[in-house]
């Protein structure tokens, strides 16, 4: 069974960027297509981004594209989400996700298909 964890959360100013990781053990998280996605404070966990078991094949929640972006070191175990230019309204906790399902170039943004999840890391754009 996989376990994620994530990290590198924090708190940050308006503009300013931040990595935030999922490293897994447990498992190869090269198998799994990897999701982020983050629930802000009194709203549901949405859909942030996605990338497929093989990196060929991105999807990004269309306000962070452009701004964030997903990427992963096989090598390492670990599944980054890059994000710059952060705004208030990207303050959340930061959830991944591993969906061991679909191919290789295959991915999703639907909740209910990710088999794994980790426990989230909180990042806080201030103004």
């Amino acid at each position: 069974q996989v376990q994620l964890v994530e990290s590198g959360g924090g708190l940050v100013q308006v503009g300013a960027s931040l990595r935030v990781s999922c490293a897994a053990s447990g498992g190869t998280l090269a198998n799994y297509a990897v999701g982020w996605f983050r629930r802000a404070p009194g709203k549901v966990r949405d859909f942030v981004a996605a990338i497929s078991q093989s990196g060929g094949t991105r999807s990004y929640e269309p306000s962070v594209r452009g701004r964030f972006t997903i990427s992963r070191d096989s090598a390492e175990n670990i599944v980054y989400l890059q994000m710059n230019s952060l705004q208030p309204g990207d303050t959340a906790v930061y959830y991944c996700a591993a969906d061991g399902d679909g191919g290789a170039f295959s991915l999703t943004a639907r909740e209910d298909d990710y088999d794994y999840w980790g426990q989230g890391t909180q990042v806080t754009v201030s103004s």
